[in-house]
């Protein structure tokens, strides 16, 4: 496919509807560098990275972007791209460096000014508590396993709703539950390199529960913005139609969506198969108290989607570091590739049509349960240049980002697949090319070209494109 090949920019507009968010989406650890400036403390991820052979080429997260010294840069470039939000992460330990007891006036200070920016230039905020930067002091105590960090979580978001509630418009608790739990305590690719395979599972309910404990300290400081949990969903197909094949395509799907959006959307984990408990058993029982504390009423929900999956029956081959595959190997199911569709530099398949089948198997799964939701993260890493000196013409990027919010659109579309979700917005991932966590600075997601040797920032066309597109929208008559 050509870009030429993709929906022209006008018809795509004249789908969006006129209250649809248009937004780009970043992390406070994957650019703001700076981490021993402004009372930072350091996290889990800091002393992940410090350990040999965690991160690809041993690129460091110490500058990243520069994003905390350069935001007003930052800044005005959303303001060009014309965007309707900006969804960023506050980082704990900048707020908060041990985890618990006092708060940071210079970390407090610089998101202050990070939010009266956006709203200066006509951007509304929506900001992310927690992502994946867990307090160092936390982590040595059992992290996302130990369930005092989910109290600690609800200071901290006490804490920061008093201090920007007034200004930001949306909430977000936690990003990716699943992606910590998986990547960072089973697999031990993520921090804090944890390889428990299914002993990872409790920081599945800690997480959990520092999520209805952070609504309910928002809702308690009195925060004006509308709150909500983001997660990374994919749908999950079975490899063949054999019964194997099937039976862990289902537990997989327990494991990748069911288990976090369950007790979140209709307050109770799902039922476990019989043949599932010996691997779950680390979940443990759960009491009615902590699932009410979970189930808070939510304004929106967020899905974050890349990719879908297909598995298969028994241990094999994936894509990730070759001293992991001794505890894949213990695990009863493998994924296997989708050869039928282009991928993604990390090796993933573009596989727009999937995200109107999950927003239906949401819809299905969920029905009046399910609020409000936002594509929270959407985007692709393709092989790029380190240096460029003119525009990038990343015309891959471009027709990924319209094929995939042209897929959203359609699927919720009356008479769309997943009619009857209420779509209210997409975010791309990402503004710009930044530290992608175990992969360093070698898969660039980026709407705008980042040299990480003289920081400059060059947009690439797939800026122009979705500035084309917002100001298309924005020009259309209803």
């Amino acid at each position: 496919m050509t870009l030429e090949d993709t929906e022209s920019v006008t018809e795509l507009a004249g789908r969006v509807p006129p209250s649809f968010t248009l937004g780009v989406a970043a992390a406070a650890f994957q650019i703001e560098g700076a981490l021993r400036a402004g009372g930072r403390g350091p996290s889990g991820w800091d002393a992940f990275v410090e350990k040999p052979g965690t991160i690809q080429d041993g690129h460091s997260p110490a500058v990243a972007c520069d994003h905390y010294n350069r935001s007003p840069e930052d800044v005005a470039l959303l303001r060009e791209l014309g965007v309707d939000s900006y969804r960023f992460s506050l980082s704990w330990p900048r707020i908060q460096p041990d985890g618990q007891r006092g708060f940071n006036a210079q970390g407090l200070d610089f998101y202050d000014r990070l939010i009266d920016q956006l709203l200066d230039a006509g951007i509304s905020p929506m900001a992310t508590l927690y992502h994946w930067d867990t307090p160092l002091p936390l982590e040595h105590r059992g992290g996302w396993l130990n369930r005092d960090t989910a109290e600690r979580f609800g200071e901290y978001a006490r804490a920061a709703g008093e201090r920007f509630g007034d200004r930001v418009a949306q909430w977000v608790t936690l990003n990716e539950p699943v992606s910590v739990t998986l990547n960072g305590y089973a697999l031990g690719v993520h921090a804090p390199g944890r390889r428990l395979m299914f002993e990872a599972l409790p920081a599945i309910h800690n997480q959990l529960l520092a999520h209805g404990l952070g609504v309910q300290a928002l809702r308690a400081a009195g925060v004006s913005g509308g709150i909500g949990l983001t997660n990374l969903h994919s749908p999950v197909r079975p490899a063949t139609r054999k019964f194997g094949d099937r039976l862990v395509a289902h537990l997989y799907d327990l494991l990748m969506n069911r288990l976090y959006a369950d007790p979140v959307l209709l307050g109770r984990y799902p039922s476990l198969p019989l043949y599932a408990k010996p691997w779950l058993r680390s979940i443990g029982r759960i009491s009615d108290a902590d699932l009410k504390t979970i189930h808070q009423p939510l304004d929106f929900y967020g899905l974050n989607y890349y990719f879908p999956v297909k598995v298969a029956l028994g241990p094999g081959i994936t894509p990730l570091p070759a001293d992991t595959h001794q505890e894949l190997a213990k695990l009863p199911f493998h994924e296997v590739g989708y050869p039928e569709y282009g991928s993604t530099g990390f090796g993933w398949p573009v596989a727009p049509e999937h995200l109107g089948v999950l927003l239906q198997e949401m819809r299905d799964r969920y029905g009046q349960a399910l609020p409000p939701v936002y594509i929270t993260e959407g985007g692709a890493s393709f092989p790029e240049p380190d240096r460029v000196s003119e525009t990038l013409e990343d015309a891959d990027r471009v027709e990924y980002l319209a094929a995939h919010l042209g897929a959203a659109l359609e699927a919720t579309a009356p008479g769309g697949l997943a009619e009857g979700v209420d779509l209210r917005g997409y975010y791309v991932w990402t503004l710009m090319d930044n530290f992608e966590w175990a992969a360093g600075y070698s898969q660039r997601f980026g709407l705008v070209h980042v040299d990480f040797d003289s920081l400059e920032r060059t947009p690439k066309r797939s800026f122009y494109w979705y500035q084309a597109l917002s100001r298309a929208r924005a020009g259309m008559e209803y």
